[in-house]
């Protein structure tokens, strides 16, 4: 052995060009193994996702089936039982303070990682708690609300952010593949051991087994989207004038509960129900009733008969929830009757609200809008304009993203969005690496962990790829934000600036404003329909967050000069500038 040794020294002492060549491929090789045991087993679904639509609300675009690939924690009930948890959910210990947690090795893979940033956020955020396998059966199911399926790509947070959009309080996953949304469990628990099947679209992660729910309580705490199972609060008002006429439907109800009036109202096809004491009125958002002037819920905090914790009105001061009965005086969309005779943009930077504003356009001029590109997934979505060419003529605006002094001087007007840029550029991040209302992955955000320090000298070029592509998109996409305004405010022609903050806040008055510069008259009765349909199918689900704040200290420095440029060209056109909320960060 030490002979064969001797001649391979003397070999490359010989050929030193080879010695460092071979030397090189060496480690060439192990670099290749070390990351790409990085993304073999990774989840389809990782445990540290980011959010943009802490954005605030409808992101670029809307959805209603599944909301997003990330995943929430999953809660771990302190059973003692550590076989079962290691079993199931990896290498588990008990710590000494008694609480669980995960040994995970640096280099554990990604379902380790998937499983710590399960850990992560259960404890930060505590938005579901895994509480048990429960059996279910198709007669009589276990939880017995709405139902999804997916046999490709079912995870965990699929089925818990489709049950917590809906407001119901539990998720159960099935067969690996079947997600059940519900308000109260009506089966029996049985052992964890009997939910044993893995999720289609999550490696490592437990979705149900055969006949077996894996059940989850959702933590809703957005004040802003209240809701009671699936009706949505909307507030307490007062009294209309003329209730007869206001809300049609009236019955009495001396056992009264918000579920009995819900379940009435929606029986008779009607969006609004309204609580008034031991009386439950139905009927829709019109000039008569049109749920603007919202009062303080003290006056209308009467609690209800039937229900310890739920205020029902009073016969002056009403509770209204909205039903999940769809109000379609405002769903009819068709193209233009005769070709336009001019081109209106609906401009926007990329990720600041264009789907959405298409969406509330189409529902209140009861017209398609099309695109200066195709995206099939909008068109089956519903967006039938998109096949049109733009300069058909047979839409009432046209979706665009340019800035360039040609494409901008092609159309005869425009309406400009505008959106706080750090929210943009999140939507627009997720969008790209996540779909139209997906999100991206950890890895996408910071990278898939850190890489040893004689590695990046090596093998630089490798170790770049690894650290994530937001901070290279954020050096590309900032400055665009800036200047897709600054064009737009300079070639083109009668431009009507809306900020996306303000149509958010006051939906009614800014969707008014844009659909006069598209010069169709309006019902205000259709506007008010619009509103309560304004989230359509594109919209990022608003329960979720990143866990720390994507931008540093240079992005923001950057940003904000961009922000200043932007608000200065504004108010030198007389118009308002940028909401207060763009800076400081």
């Amino acid at each position: 052995m030490a002979k064969l040794w001797f001649k391979f020294q003397r070999y490359f002492r010989r050929k030193p060009v080879r010695f460092f060549t071979f030397l090189a491929l060496y480690l060439t090789a192990g670099s290749l193994v070390f990351l790409h045991s990085g993304f073999v087993g990774q989840p389809a679904v990782s445990g540290n996702q980011a959010n943009p639509a802490a954005a605030g609300g409808p992101a670029e675009g809307a959805e209603l089936p599944f909301l997003g690939d990330m995943h929430l924690g999953r809660g771990f009930r302190d059973t003692g039982e550590a076989s079962s948890i290691a079993r199931r959910y990896g290498p588990w210990l008990k710590g000494k303070d008694g609480n669980e947690r995960a040994k995970l090795s640096d280099y554990g893979g990604a379902w380790s990682r998937a499983l710590k940033g399960r850990v992560v956020r259960e404890k930060e955020e505590e938005r579901a708690k895994y509480i048990g396998c429960y059996l279910d059966d198709t007669q009589s199911r276990a939880l017995r609300g709405v139902s999804f399926f997916d046999y490709k790509k079912m995870t965990i947070f699929r089925c818990q952010d489709n049950c917590a959009e809906r407001g119901y309080l539990y998720a159960g996953l099935e067969f690996g593949a079947e997600c059940y949304c519900g308000h109260k469990i009506q089966a029996t628990n049985v052992s964890d051991a009997e939910c044993d099947m893995e999720c289609k679209g999550e490696r490592g992660s437990v979705c149900g087994g055969a006949n077996r729910l894996s059940v989850y309580r959702l933590q809703l705490a957005q004040e802003s989207a209240r809701r009671y199972g699936s009706a949505v609060f909307r507030g307490c008002f007062r009294r209309p004038d003329n209730l007869s006429l206001a809300l049609p439907v009236t019955a009495a109800m001396l056992n009264m509960s918000v579920d009995k009036c819900v379940d009435f109202c929606t029986e008779k096809e009607y969006p609004l129900a309204a609580l008034a004491g031991t009386a439950c009125h139905c009927g829709f958002p019109t000039t008569r009733f049109p749920l603007h002037d919202r009062e303080d819920e003290q006056l209308c905090a009467q609690k209800c008969s039937a229900e310890e914790f739920e205020s029902c009105g009073t016969p002056s001061y009403f509770i209204v929830y909205q039903t999940q009965v769809q109000d379609n005086r405002c769903m009819d969309r068709r193209f233009l009757p005769g070709k336009s005779k001019q081109l209106i943009a609906l401009a926007s930077f990329p990720g600041a609200g264009n789907t959405w504003a298409r969406h509330l356009i189409e529902l209140a001029t009861g017209f398609y809008t099309g695109s200066y590109y195709f995206d099939g997934s909008l068109y089956n979505k519903g967006f039938k304009g998109e096949r049109d060419h733009w300069r058909s003529g047979r839409t009432i605006c046209i979706k665009t993203h340019e800035s360039g002094q040609k494409e901008i001087e092609a159309f005869d007007a425009a309406i400009l969005l505008i959106r706080n840029p750090y929210k943009a550029l999140m939507a627009e991040f997720n969008r790209k690496y996540g779909g139209h209302i997906g999100f991206a992955a950890h890895a996408h955000w910071k990278g898939k962990g850190a890489v040893p320090r004689s590695l990046q000298i090596l093998f630089r070029s490798i170790c770049t790829a690894s650290v994530g592509e937001w901070p290279e998109f954020v050096r590309n996409y900032a400055p665009w934000w800036a200047t897709h305004t600054l064009d737009w405010l300079k070639f083109g022609k009668k431009v009507l600036v809306v900020h996306f903050e303000d149509l958010k806040q006051d939906l009614f008055v800014q969707l008014g404003r844009m659909v006069n510069l598209l010069g169709v008259a309006v019902r205000e009765d259709r506007l008010l329909c619009v509103e309560s349909q304004k989230d359509g199918n594109f919209k990022r689900s608003g329960l979720r967050k990143l866990e720390y704040d994507p931008y540093t200290a240079d992005m923001q420095k950057t940003i904000s000069a961009y922000i200043k440029m932007v608000d200065t060209a504004l108010k030198g056109r007389n118009l308002t500038g940028v909401p207060d909320d763009y800076y400081p960060r």
